[in-house]
């Protein structure tokens, strides 16, 4: 396995300084953000790190010149909207932008993408469905063609009100896992596993490894702490940051030893990537940087360098 973390953190820097920044601390690779060019409300989104837009062979030189300067390793392109959102329009500029984030992880021999199915938050599952199947086919197919494998992020999207009470992320459950690739059956449609999410529905977090373990493509290393009070108080019909908080690996309910045994035990050896969604740690850059070093220590003692 290697040790990442989700470049979103660090919005202010440029890839010369996130790869600096990752080789300083000792981490051997980065999920790189890959939203168009421009300003985003949502939190940890709108972010480019490398530009998908007009991605050429300069480009991929580039790119690839400033990783090898750092020794640092690129496990994935990022980019994660709502191809499923109500706004026709907008979803088909999202589903166009990952196409050519698709392309972009082509030319530069990484062959990962990660990105989330999105969903009408307003309409249930089966409501969403024949949307799914006039979107996605066609994606897989196209990430096929391009040899690049597409890790779905299993984050219900279910955290602001105008999210409420579906989320914008239909994968985020294993029954919709099921799903998806019962209709969808490619062996370029896989998992983005976030453990964390599942924690915060009271879900089996470990099962699914062992479950899906030819559709984990990649992982996000994110902690949660639910506030039992807090829940007792307002149920898990509310909203749901009402009771749960994203915390740095280890300052939360994952069980991190049980969870990289499990991995262990399928034999992943593809890329653990940090996502850094604490706000205790959110200030400053500094603070930011902190969050990382500290993400690092801990998470070295499951994944030794070099294995």
């Amino acid at each position: 396995m290697q040790l990442g973390f989700v470049t979103a953190i660090l919005p202010d820097y440029d890839l010369k300084q996130v790869f600096q920044a990752a080789s300083e601390i000792g981490y051997d690779c980065v999920e790189v953000m890959c939203w168009p060019e421009g300003k985003d409300a949502r939190r940890y989104a709108g972010i480019t790190h490398i530009s998908a837009e007009e991605f050429t062979e300069s480009d991929v030189t580039t790119v690839s010149q400033l990783a090898d300067e750092y020794g640092i390793s690129i496990s994935a392109l990022g980019y994660y909207p709502n191809p499923l959102t109500p706004d026709l329009e907008e979803a088909g500029k999202y589903t166009e932008h990952i196409q050519k984030v698709i392309s972009a992880s082509r030319m530069l021999g990484i062959n990962r993408m990660n990105t989330f199915i999105g969903r009408d938050w307003t309409k249930s599952v089966d409501d969403n469905w024949p949307r799914f199947l006039e979107t996605w086919p066609d994606i897989i197919q196209f990430a096929e063609q391009q040899q690049v494998r597409v890790g779905i992020e299993n984050c219900p999207m279910s955290f602001t009100k105008d999210e409420w009470p579906g989320g914008k992320n239909l994968a985020c459950t294993p029954a919709i896992w099921k799903r998806m690739y019962a209709d969808v059956p490619s062996e370029y449609f896989g998992l983005n596993y976030d453990p964390s999410h599942l924690v915060w529905m009271h879900m089996d977090y470990l099962a699914p490894i062992r479950d899906f373990a030819d559709r984990i493509f990649h992982v996000h290393a994110k902690d949660v702490r639910v506030d039992q009070h807090r829940l007792d108080q307002v149920g898990i019909l509310a909203h749901p940051l009402e009771y749960h908080t994203p915390k740095l690996p280890g300052l939360g309910q994952v069980e991190w030893g049980s969870f990289f045994s499990q991995l262990n035990e399928i034999g992943y050896q593809g890329p653990v990537c940090v996502e850094v969604e604490d706000r205790a740690y959110e200030d400053s850059t500094e603070s930011c940087l902190a969050a990382l070093r500290q993400c690092h220590t801990y998470l070295r003692n499951f994944i030794p360098v070099g294995r």
